[in-house]
């Protein structure tokens, strides 16, 4: 059976979120059919990252589409407050088996309604306004890609890959979205609950010294015993001071920024290398390959052999 995926762009749309897709399910299809991919947009042809594309006209795709992904791009806030490209995507998503989005193609969904109640994400620079402006969106802010029921959403640009790699995966296997992946040469997908960026850059500016040495320290051996007591020592303040201060301009708690900056840390060993959980645990700074396991799915939402699966199933076909 061949399941139509249909792609939704609008003016000053980002070429890239347009071309990942794109490729990932044609691709699939090239290898063994099953897919038709088609660019549509209301009125038809338009402008993305600068490129004309020639496109069909939303209004005469009269469905039902297996797949709609809605693409992001500059343009996105004028597209979310278009009544025509909106109602479309109603229609169609009332018969389509699955809507996503791409970057913050996420406001168009979230505009029409597609994501009330839902759990969506968007690009890391537009997670506050998405929730501020969409209330009724629980959005996830440093997830690579989520999926919730019928609905799925990514982060930004090169995230949309991800996703449309994991939803080839839901349609038939891990082995052809390998071979997708390979021939695109990228990873089969990075879980989708992976953080868009290491746990070092995700902080924002700090001012006190003594902190940004301790962030510097930790990031150079996240395996060290990191006590409150001790990372108040490098920061040189009391540790009463140390816990009041460090999440007030770090973002999280003390303890918890450890935990993530371990848990990237476990990542990159099994990415790279075959040890044993045990010893990948004691290498992070975790103890033991059950609470290494925790800690994988409180912050990235998979276990460590769920993560290693990923790497391990891409580099072997």
């Amino acid at each position: 059976m061949e399941r139509e995926v249909l792609v939704v762009g609008y003016p000053d749309a980002t070429l890239a979120d347009i071309a990942g897709p794109v490729e990932v399910f044609q691709g699939a299809a090239a290898v063994q059919g099953g897919y038709r991919v088609r660019l549509a947009a209301v009125g038809g042809g338009f402008t993305a990252s600068g490129i004309r594309l020639d496109a069909d006209d939303l209004r005469e795709v009269s469905g039902p589409v297996d797949t709609i992904v809605v693409v992001g791009g500059m343009g996105f806030a004028e597209a979310a407050r278009s009544p025509e490209l909106v109602g479309e995507l109603r229609r169609l998503a009332a018969t389509a088996r699955r809507v996503a989005s791409v970057c913050t193609g996420a406001f168009v969904l979230a505009a029409a309604g597609l994501l009330d109640g839902a759990r969506a994400t968007t690009h890391w620079a537009f997670c506050a306004e998405l929730a501020q402006r969409h209330p009724s969106v629980e959005v996830v802010p440093d997830a690579i890609y989520v999926c919730d029921g019928r609905l799925a959403t990514s982060a930004g640009v090169t995230a949309g890959i991800d996703l449309a790699l994991a939803l080839l995966e839901r349609d038939h296997d891990a082995a052809l979205a390998r071979l997708v992946a390979r021939w695109l040469v990228v990873f089969l997908q990075r879980p989708g609950g992976q953080s868009q960026f290491s746990v070092r850059s995700r902080v924002p500016p700090v001012r006190e010294p003594g902190l940004r040495a301790v962030l510097d320290a930790i990031a150079d051996d996240p395996a060290a015993p990191w006590t409150v007591e001790e990372m108040a020592r490098r920061a040189a303040m009391s540790p009463r001071h140390f816990a009041r201060v460090f999440p007030r301009q770090v973002g999280v708690p003390p303890a918890r920024y450890v935990e993530r900056a371990r848990v990237e840390a476990a990542a990159w060993v099994l990415e790279s290398g075959d040890e044993g959980l045990d010893v990948v645990a004691r290498r992070s700074g975790f103890g033991s390959a059950e609470t290494l396991r925790r800690a994988f799915l409180r912050v990235l939402g998979v276990t460590p052999g769920g993560y290693r699966h990923r790497f391990r199933t891409t580099g072997a076909a």
